[in-house]
């Protein structure tokens, strides 16, 4: 049944979980994977402020080719890969935890929660259909996430520079810890918060930023739109100004993402609601991703559904048992937390080429993201790392 595998997220060295070693490392905390091979913690460790920021969307592939002189470019150190599913749903909460999803169990923007009875959507904290948030039904998420995040597996002081639309959102704040939180809003905004936060932070510190407009672009209006280069182009002359009123001030601004973006059309779409009998051979909707798709099947239905996904959507789509991908180390290595294997179903469906699949509830809205991820494309799964002394 596993199909071969390509493109795969590094955890050994060269991955976004190893850039998050190195910086815990370097501010006096302990990490269970290895450093970054590229920047490892001795690296980090001298400077007075070490700023992380996390620009969503961003592909090394999309950065080298749409802007190679530019100044990302020019300050690019590395190559990294994300993990997997290469989304923001798994790749944040890595970024945020210093784990893999292997550990944090956070698998993609729809998730089954047993525990909870229902398909979530993991950021917004809400049942798929709508409904109340995390807190609101009175849920611990300190029970619920299960891992302590990087600002309290640290030593130093922390800030998280975060937009304010999603600054105090369930999530978000159980992932803060001990850190001071600084919402901001736009663009000018997000350098102003950074700037602000070298200035109130007690050396030696770490500051996390998140930035979302380039993903959010992508998404409506295609990761080669003339769009999604101009907000590159924004991004840097604002980062360029950040740069110059960081000088002497000791820091290190560390600029990466989360995962890359390609574009599909709608041929590339695959409706389920069109495929009844796949339909049938499944127990409820599928999760994950659009890219990659978590399968849970109903008893006595494999082979129906095996047989079905390899003649009729072989072409589009690669299928593969969840507890081989688990084996083969896809979503990280170690000790796994004790609910991933329910939350990445029986099979799993990777999309070829720009193929994404798409399961509408009732009363859902139509598929119309242009630029999509989760899948194990380069596009999606390699991300820059950028450094730049101050």
């Amino acid at each position: 049944m596993l199909q071969t595998i390509m493109n795969r997220p590094d955890y050994s060295g060269t991955g976004i979980v190893n850039l998050m070693a190195s910086v815990i490392r370097a501010r006096g905390g302990e990490a269970a994977y290895p450093d970054l091979a590229a920047l490892p913690a001795a690296d980090l460790r001298p400077a007075r402020h070490l700023i992380l920021l996390v620009i969503d969307g961003l592909g090394d592939d999309w950065l080298q080719r749409r802007h190679p002189h530019g100044l990302l470019a020019r300050g690019r150190i590395a190559r990294l890969t994300s993990v997997f599913p290469t989304t923001t749903a798994s790749a944040i909460p890595s970024f945020l935890t210093g784990t893999a999803p292997q550990q944090h169990g956070l698998t993609g923007w729809f998730m089954w929660l047993q525990e909870l009875g229902c398909v979530m959507t993991v950021l917004p904290g809400r049942p798929r259909y709508g409904g109340v948030g995390y807190r609101a039904a009175g849920i611990d998420l300190t029970a619920l996430y299960g891992q302590p995040p990087v600002f309290d597996r640290i030593d130093t002081s922390g800030l998280c520079v975060s937009p304010e639309e999603i600054a105090r959102s369930d999530f978000n704040l159980a992932h803060l810890g001990a850190a001071t939180l600084l919402p901001f809003a736009g663009l000018p905004g997000l350098v102003q918060a950074l700037r602000r936060a070298v200035r109130l932070a007690q050396a030696p510190s770490y500051i996390y930023a998140y930035w979302p407009g380039l993903d959010s672009i992508g998404h409506a209006k295609g990761i080669e739109s003339s769009a999604a280069s101009a907000h590159l182009l924004a991004l840097e002359t604002q980062l360029a100004w950040l740069i110059d009123r960081l000088r002497g001030s000791d820091s290190l601004l560390l600029v990466t993402a989360d995962h890359g973006q390609l574009d599909h059309g709608p041929a590339d779409l695959t409706r389920l609601e069109t495929h009844p009998d796949l339909v049938a051979c499944l127990r409820m909707p599928l999760c994950g991703e659009p890219r990659a798709a978590y399968c849970y099947v109903r008893p006595g239905q494999d082979e129906r559904f095996e047989r079905y996904c390899s003649q009729v959507l072989g072409e589009r789509f690669t299928l593969h048992r969840s507890e081989e991908l688990l084996a083969m180390g896809l979503f990280g290595s170690g000790t796994g937390h004790p609910r991933l294997a329910e939350r990445i179903g029986d099979y799993v469906l990777i999309g070829r080429d720009r193929q994404v699949i798409h399961d509408a509830l009732t009363g859902e809205p139509a598929f119309r993201q242009i630029g999509v991820h989760g899948g194990l494309s380069s596009a999606e799964l390699h991300v820059p790392l950028c450094r730049f002394d101050c």
